[in-house]
């Protein structure tokens, strides 16, 4: 999922400065924090197929909780928004956290799906989530159960 566009910062060295090397080196320091910012869960997200999913509440634990809206359903029917549950990977100031989800769609199907993935920020301080998932449907029967997951 792509996320949400951070503000820029604006790097200003005072007049009264001398010495191009400090300047250069402070650009650089302000530069390298920026690139390993840690990227934040809470908040609105979309990806590519258009789909909601907003985090609103992230514990200090790690734990997290929200809403997703998708705008793909197994039944071709409309969809609704069906609560999330999860967990963030506690890091230190550098890195970025890894996380895993579930969202039930109790609300117009018989399915559950799970997401990994991990936040990133790219060069210009743009959020975004990469993520894999796997949707299980319930089944009648041992005998279907090949056809349960995607």
């Amino acid at each position: 999922m792509q996320g949400r566009e951070a503000a820029g910062r604006i790097f200003r060295s005072p007049a009264a400065m001398g010495g191009g090397a400090l300047i250069l080196v402070l650009a650089l320091a302000v530069a390298l924090a920026e690139s390993v910012a840690p990227c934040q869960l809470s908040g609105l997200w979309r990806n590519d197929q258009d789909s909601l999913m907003e985090i609103s509440v992230l514990r200090d634990n790690g734990d997290f909780h929200g809403q997703y809206l998708t705008r793909v359903t197994l039944s071709g029917g409309c969809a609704q928004v069906s609560p999330l549950r999860g967990a963030q990977q506690q890091l230190g100031e550098e890195g970025w956290p890894t996380f895993a989800f579930t969202v039930l769609w109790d609300k117009f199907s018989n399915a559950t799906t799970a997401f990994v993935g991990q936040c990133f920020v790219d060069a210009g301080g743009k959020e975004m989530l990469s993520t894999m998932w796997l949707l299980r449907e319930a089944v009648g029967s041992l005998e279907e159960d090949w056809k349960a997951t995607r």
